[in-house]
């Protein structure tokens, strides 16, 4: 089924160049990177992860909200999933692969990620993350691989696949849970320990993975043939909606912990991420930015009239999306460094080999979609012709 993702129009040949050319300039500064060290990045002694492993936090949750549409479909027999499932399962196959291209230019020495299969350590938490990612792709290049090649041929799907399907359900919370440990299992990092960060990821992962899902959705209803139903959009809205609404309950629960008790430690990097600290306030703007993206989200998908509307849900899906990508794309990581356990703030902005190589992983997960989609809607024959 490969050979249709290399079959297509003009438009999606140009699109795919586009990335392609992304791509290629990322690879270029990565390059760079490998022969000159991480000193070509915003990183330091002080503030040893950045960018690449903010992203790697926020794509693990893109890819485990994959279960928001597979759990209804199989387990509960929810017939409107039935077109959404196959668009989930392969959000979350360029997601995983993002994830684990975002580890592997963050390493210095990619090749030391062998030393995790060769001398497994299971008290570590990385190599639970390590052993739940990989799981959690081959889980889903397999469910995804036997749906569409029994759809294709017009048979159903073997009775081995379900078991399988069902362990994906459980393993798509394992990875955001166990990713969620690798912070608050760090004690001197005081705002990373808290027993609520696992249920904090959680939440606004089955928030922002659901309304990139629907965007998805959107966008190819608009440029094929396919429609996932507007029951299927509206349920996924439903469940941004109280996702959303857990996440910011959960933030303020964190605020209202650190604010109250008063103690420094955990005060300071709050702090820093709304307020700035000792003259360094470059994540202050972002972190407002969003409060207010949430704000407007919840305006948009609480109110039933604004969330069935599709003009205002993308709008609030957007705002989601930003919202959640601000506050653990950037603030979350970062603010565990800022400050140090001694008290020293350290200046951290991504530079420009840092932002190119994000975002061609960006690119060639957006590539990933684009050709696994394809091969979706051809199988389907679901893809407009070329006028």
């Amino acid at each position: 089924m490969l050979e249709k993702a290399l079959t297509g129009n003009r438009t999606y040949w140009t699109w795919m160049f586009f990335l392609l050319a992304i791509i290629g300039a990322g690879a270029a500064c990565w390059f760079w990177q490998f022969r000159t060290g991480l000193t070509v990045t915003g990183l330091s002694r002080d503030v040893v992860w950045g960018l690449y492993i903010a992203q790697f936090t926020f794509l693990v949750g893109v890819a485990a909200s994959a279960v928001m549409v597979v759990l209804p479909y199989y387990l509960h027999n929810y017939k409107a999933f039935g077109k959404m499932t196959i668009l989930g399962e392969f959000l979350a196959i360029a997601a995983v692969i993002m994830c684990m291209l975002f580890i592997f230019v963050d390493m210095g020495r990619p090749d030391r990620i062998f030393n995790v299969f060769l001398h497994p350590t299971p008290h570590s938490m990385m190599f639970w993350d390590t052993v739940a990612l990989g799981g959690y792709l081959v889980l889903n290049i397999l469910i995804s691989r036997v749906s569409l090649s029994c759809e294709r041929r017009g048979e159903p799907p073997p009775k081995w696949i379900k078991p399988i399907i069902i362990l994906s359900i459980p393993w798509a919370v394992s990875i955001h849970t166990v990713t969620a440990f690798l912070y608050a299992g760090l004690a001197a990092r005081p705002f990373w320990m808290t027993a609520i960060l696992a249920p904090r990821f959680l939440a606004s992962a089955f928030a922002a993975g659901p309304a990139l899902l629907i965007l998805l959705a959107l966008i190819v209803r608009r440029l094929t043939t396919f429609d996932p139903g507007k029951e299927a959009i509206q349920k996924l809205a439903e469940i941004v909606t109280y996702a959303m609404l857990l996440n910011v309950f959960f933030v303020a629960m964190e605020l209202f912990t650190a604010l109250y008790s008063d103690i420094p430690e955990h005060v300071l990097h709050f702090q820093f991420l709304f307020m700035g600290l000792e003259g360094n306030n470059t994540l202050a703007p972002w972190m407002w930015l969003s409060v207010v993206l949430a704000v407007v989200a919840l305006v948009i998908l609480v109110n039933p009239s604004t969330r069935r509307s599709e003009t205002t849900l993308v709008v609030g899906c957007i705002a989601v999306f930003g919202s959640l990508w601000i506050d653990k794309g950037l603030g979350m990581v970062i603010a565990g460094f800022i400050p140090s356990p001694l008290g020293k703030v350290t200046q951290y902005s991504p530079t420009a080999p840092e932002l190119t190589i994000s975002l061609a992983i960006y690119a060639i997960g957006i590539l990933i979609v684009t050709g696994l989609y394809k091969i979706a809607l051809e199988v389907r024959g679901q893809m407009k012709t070329e006028p």
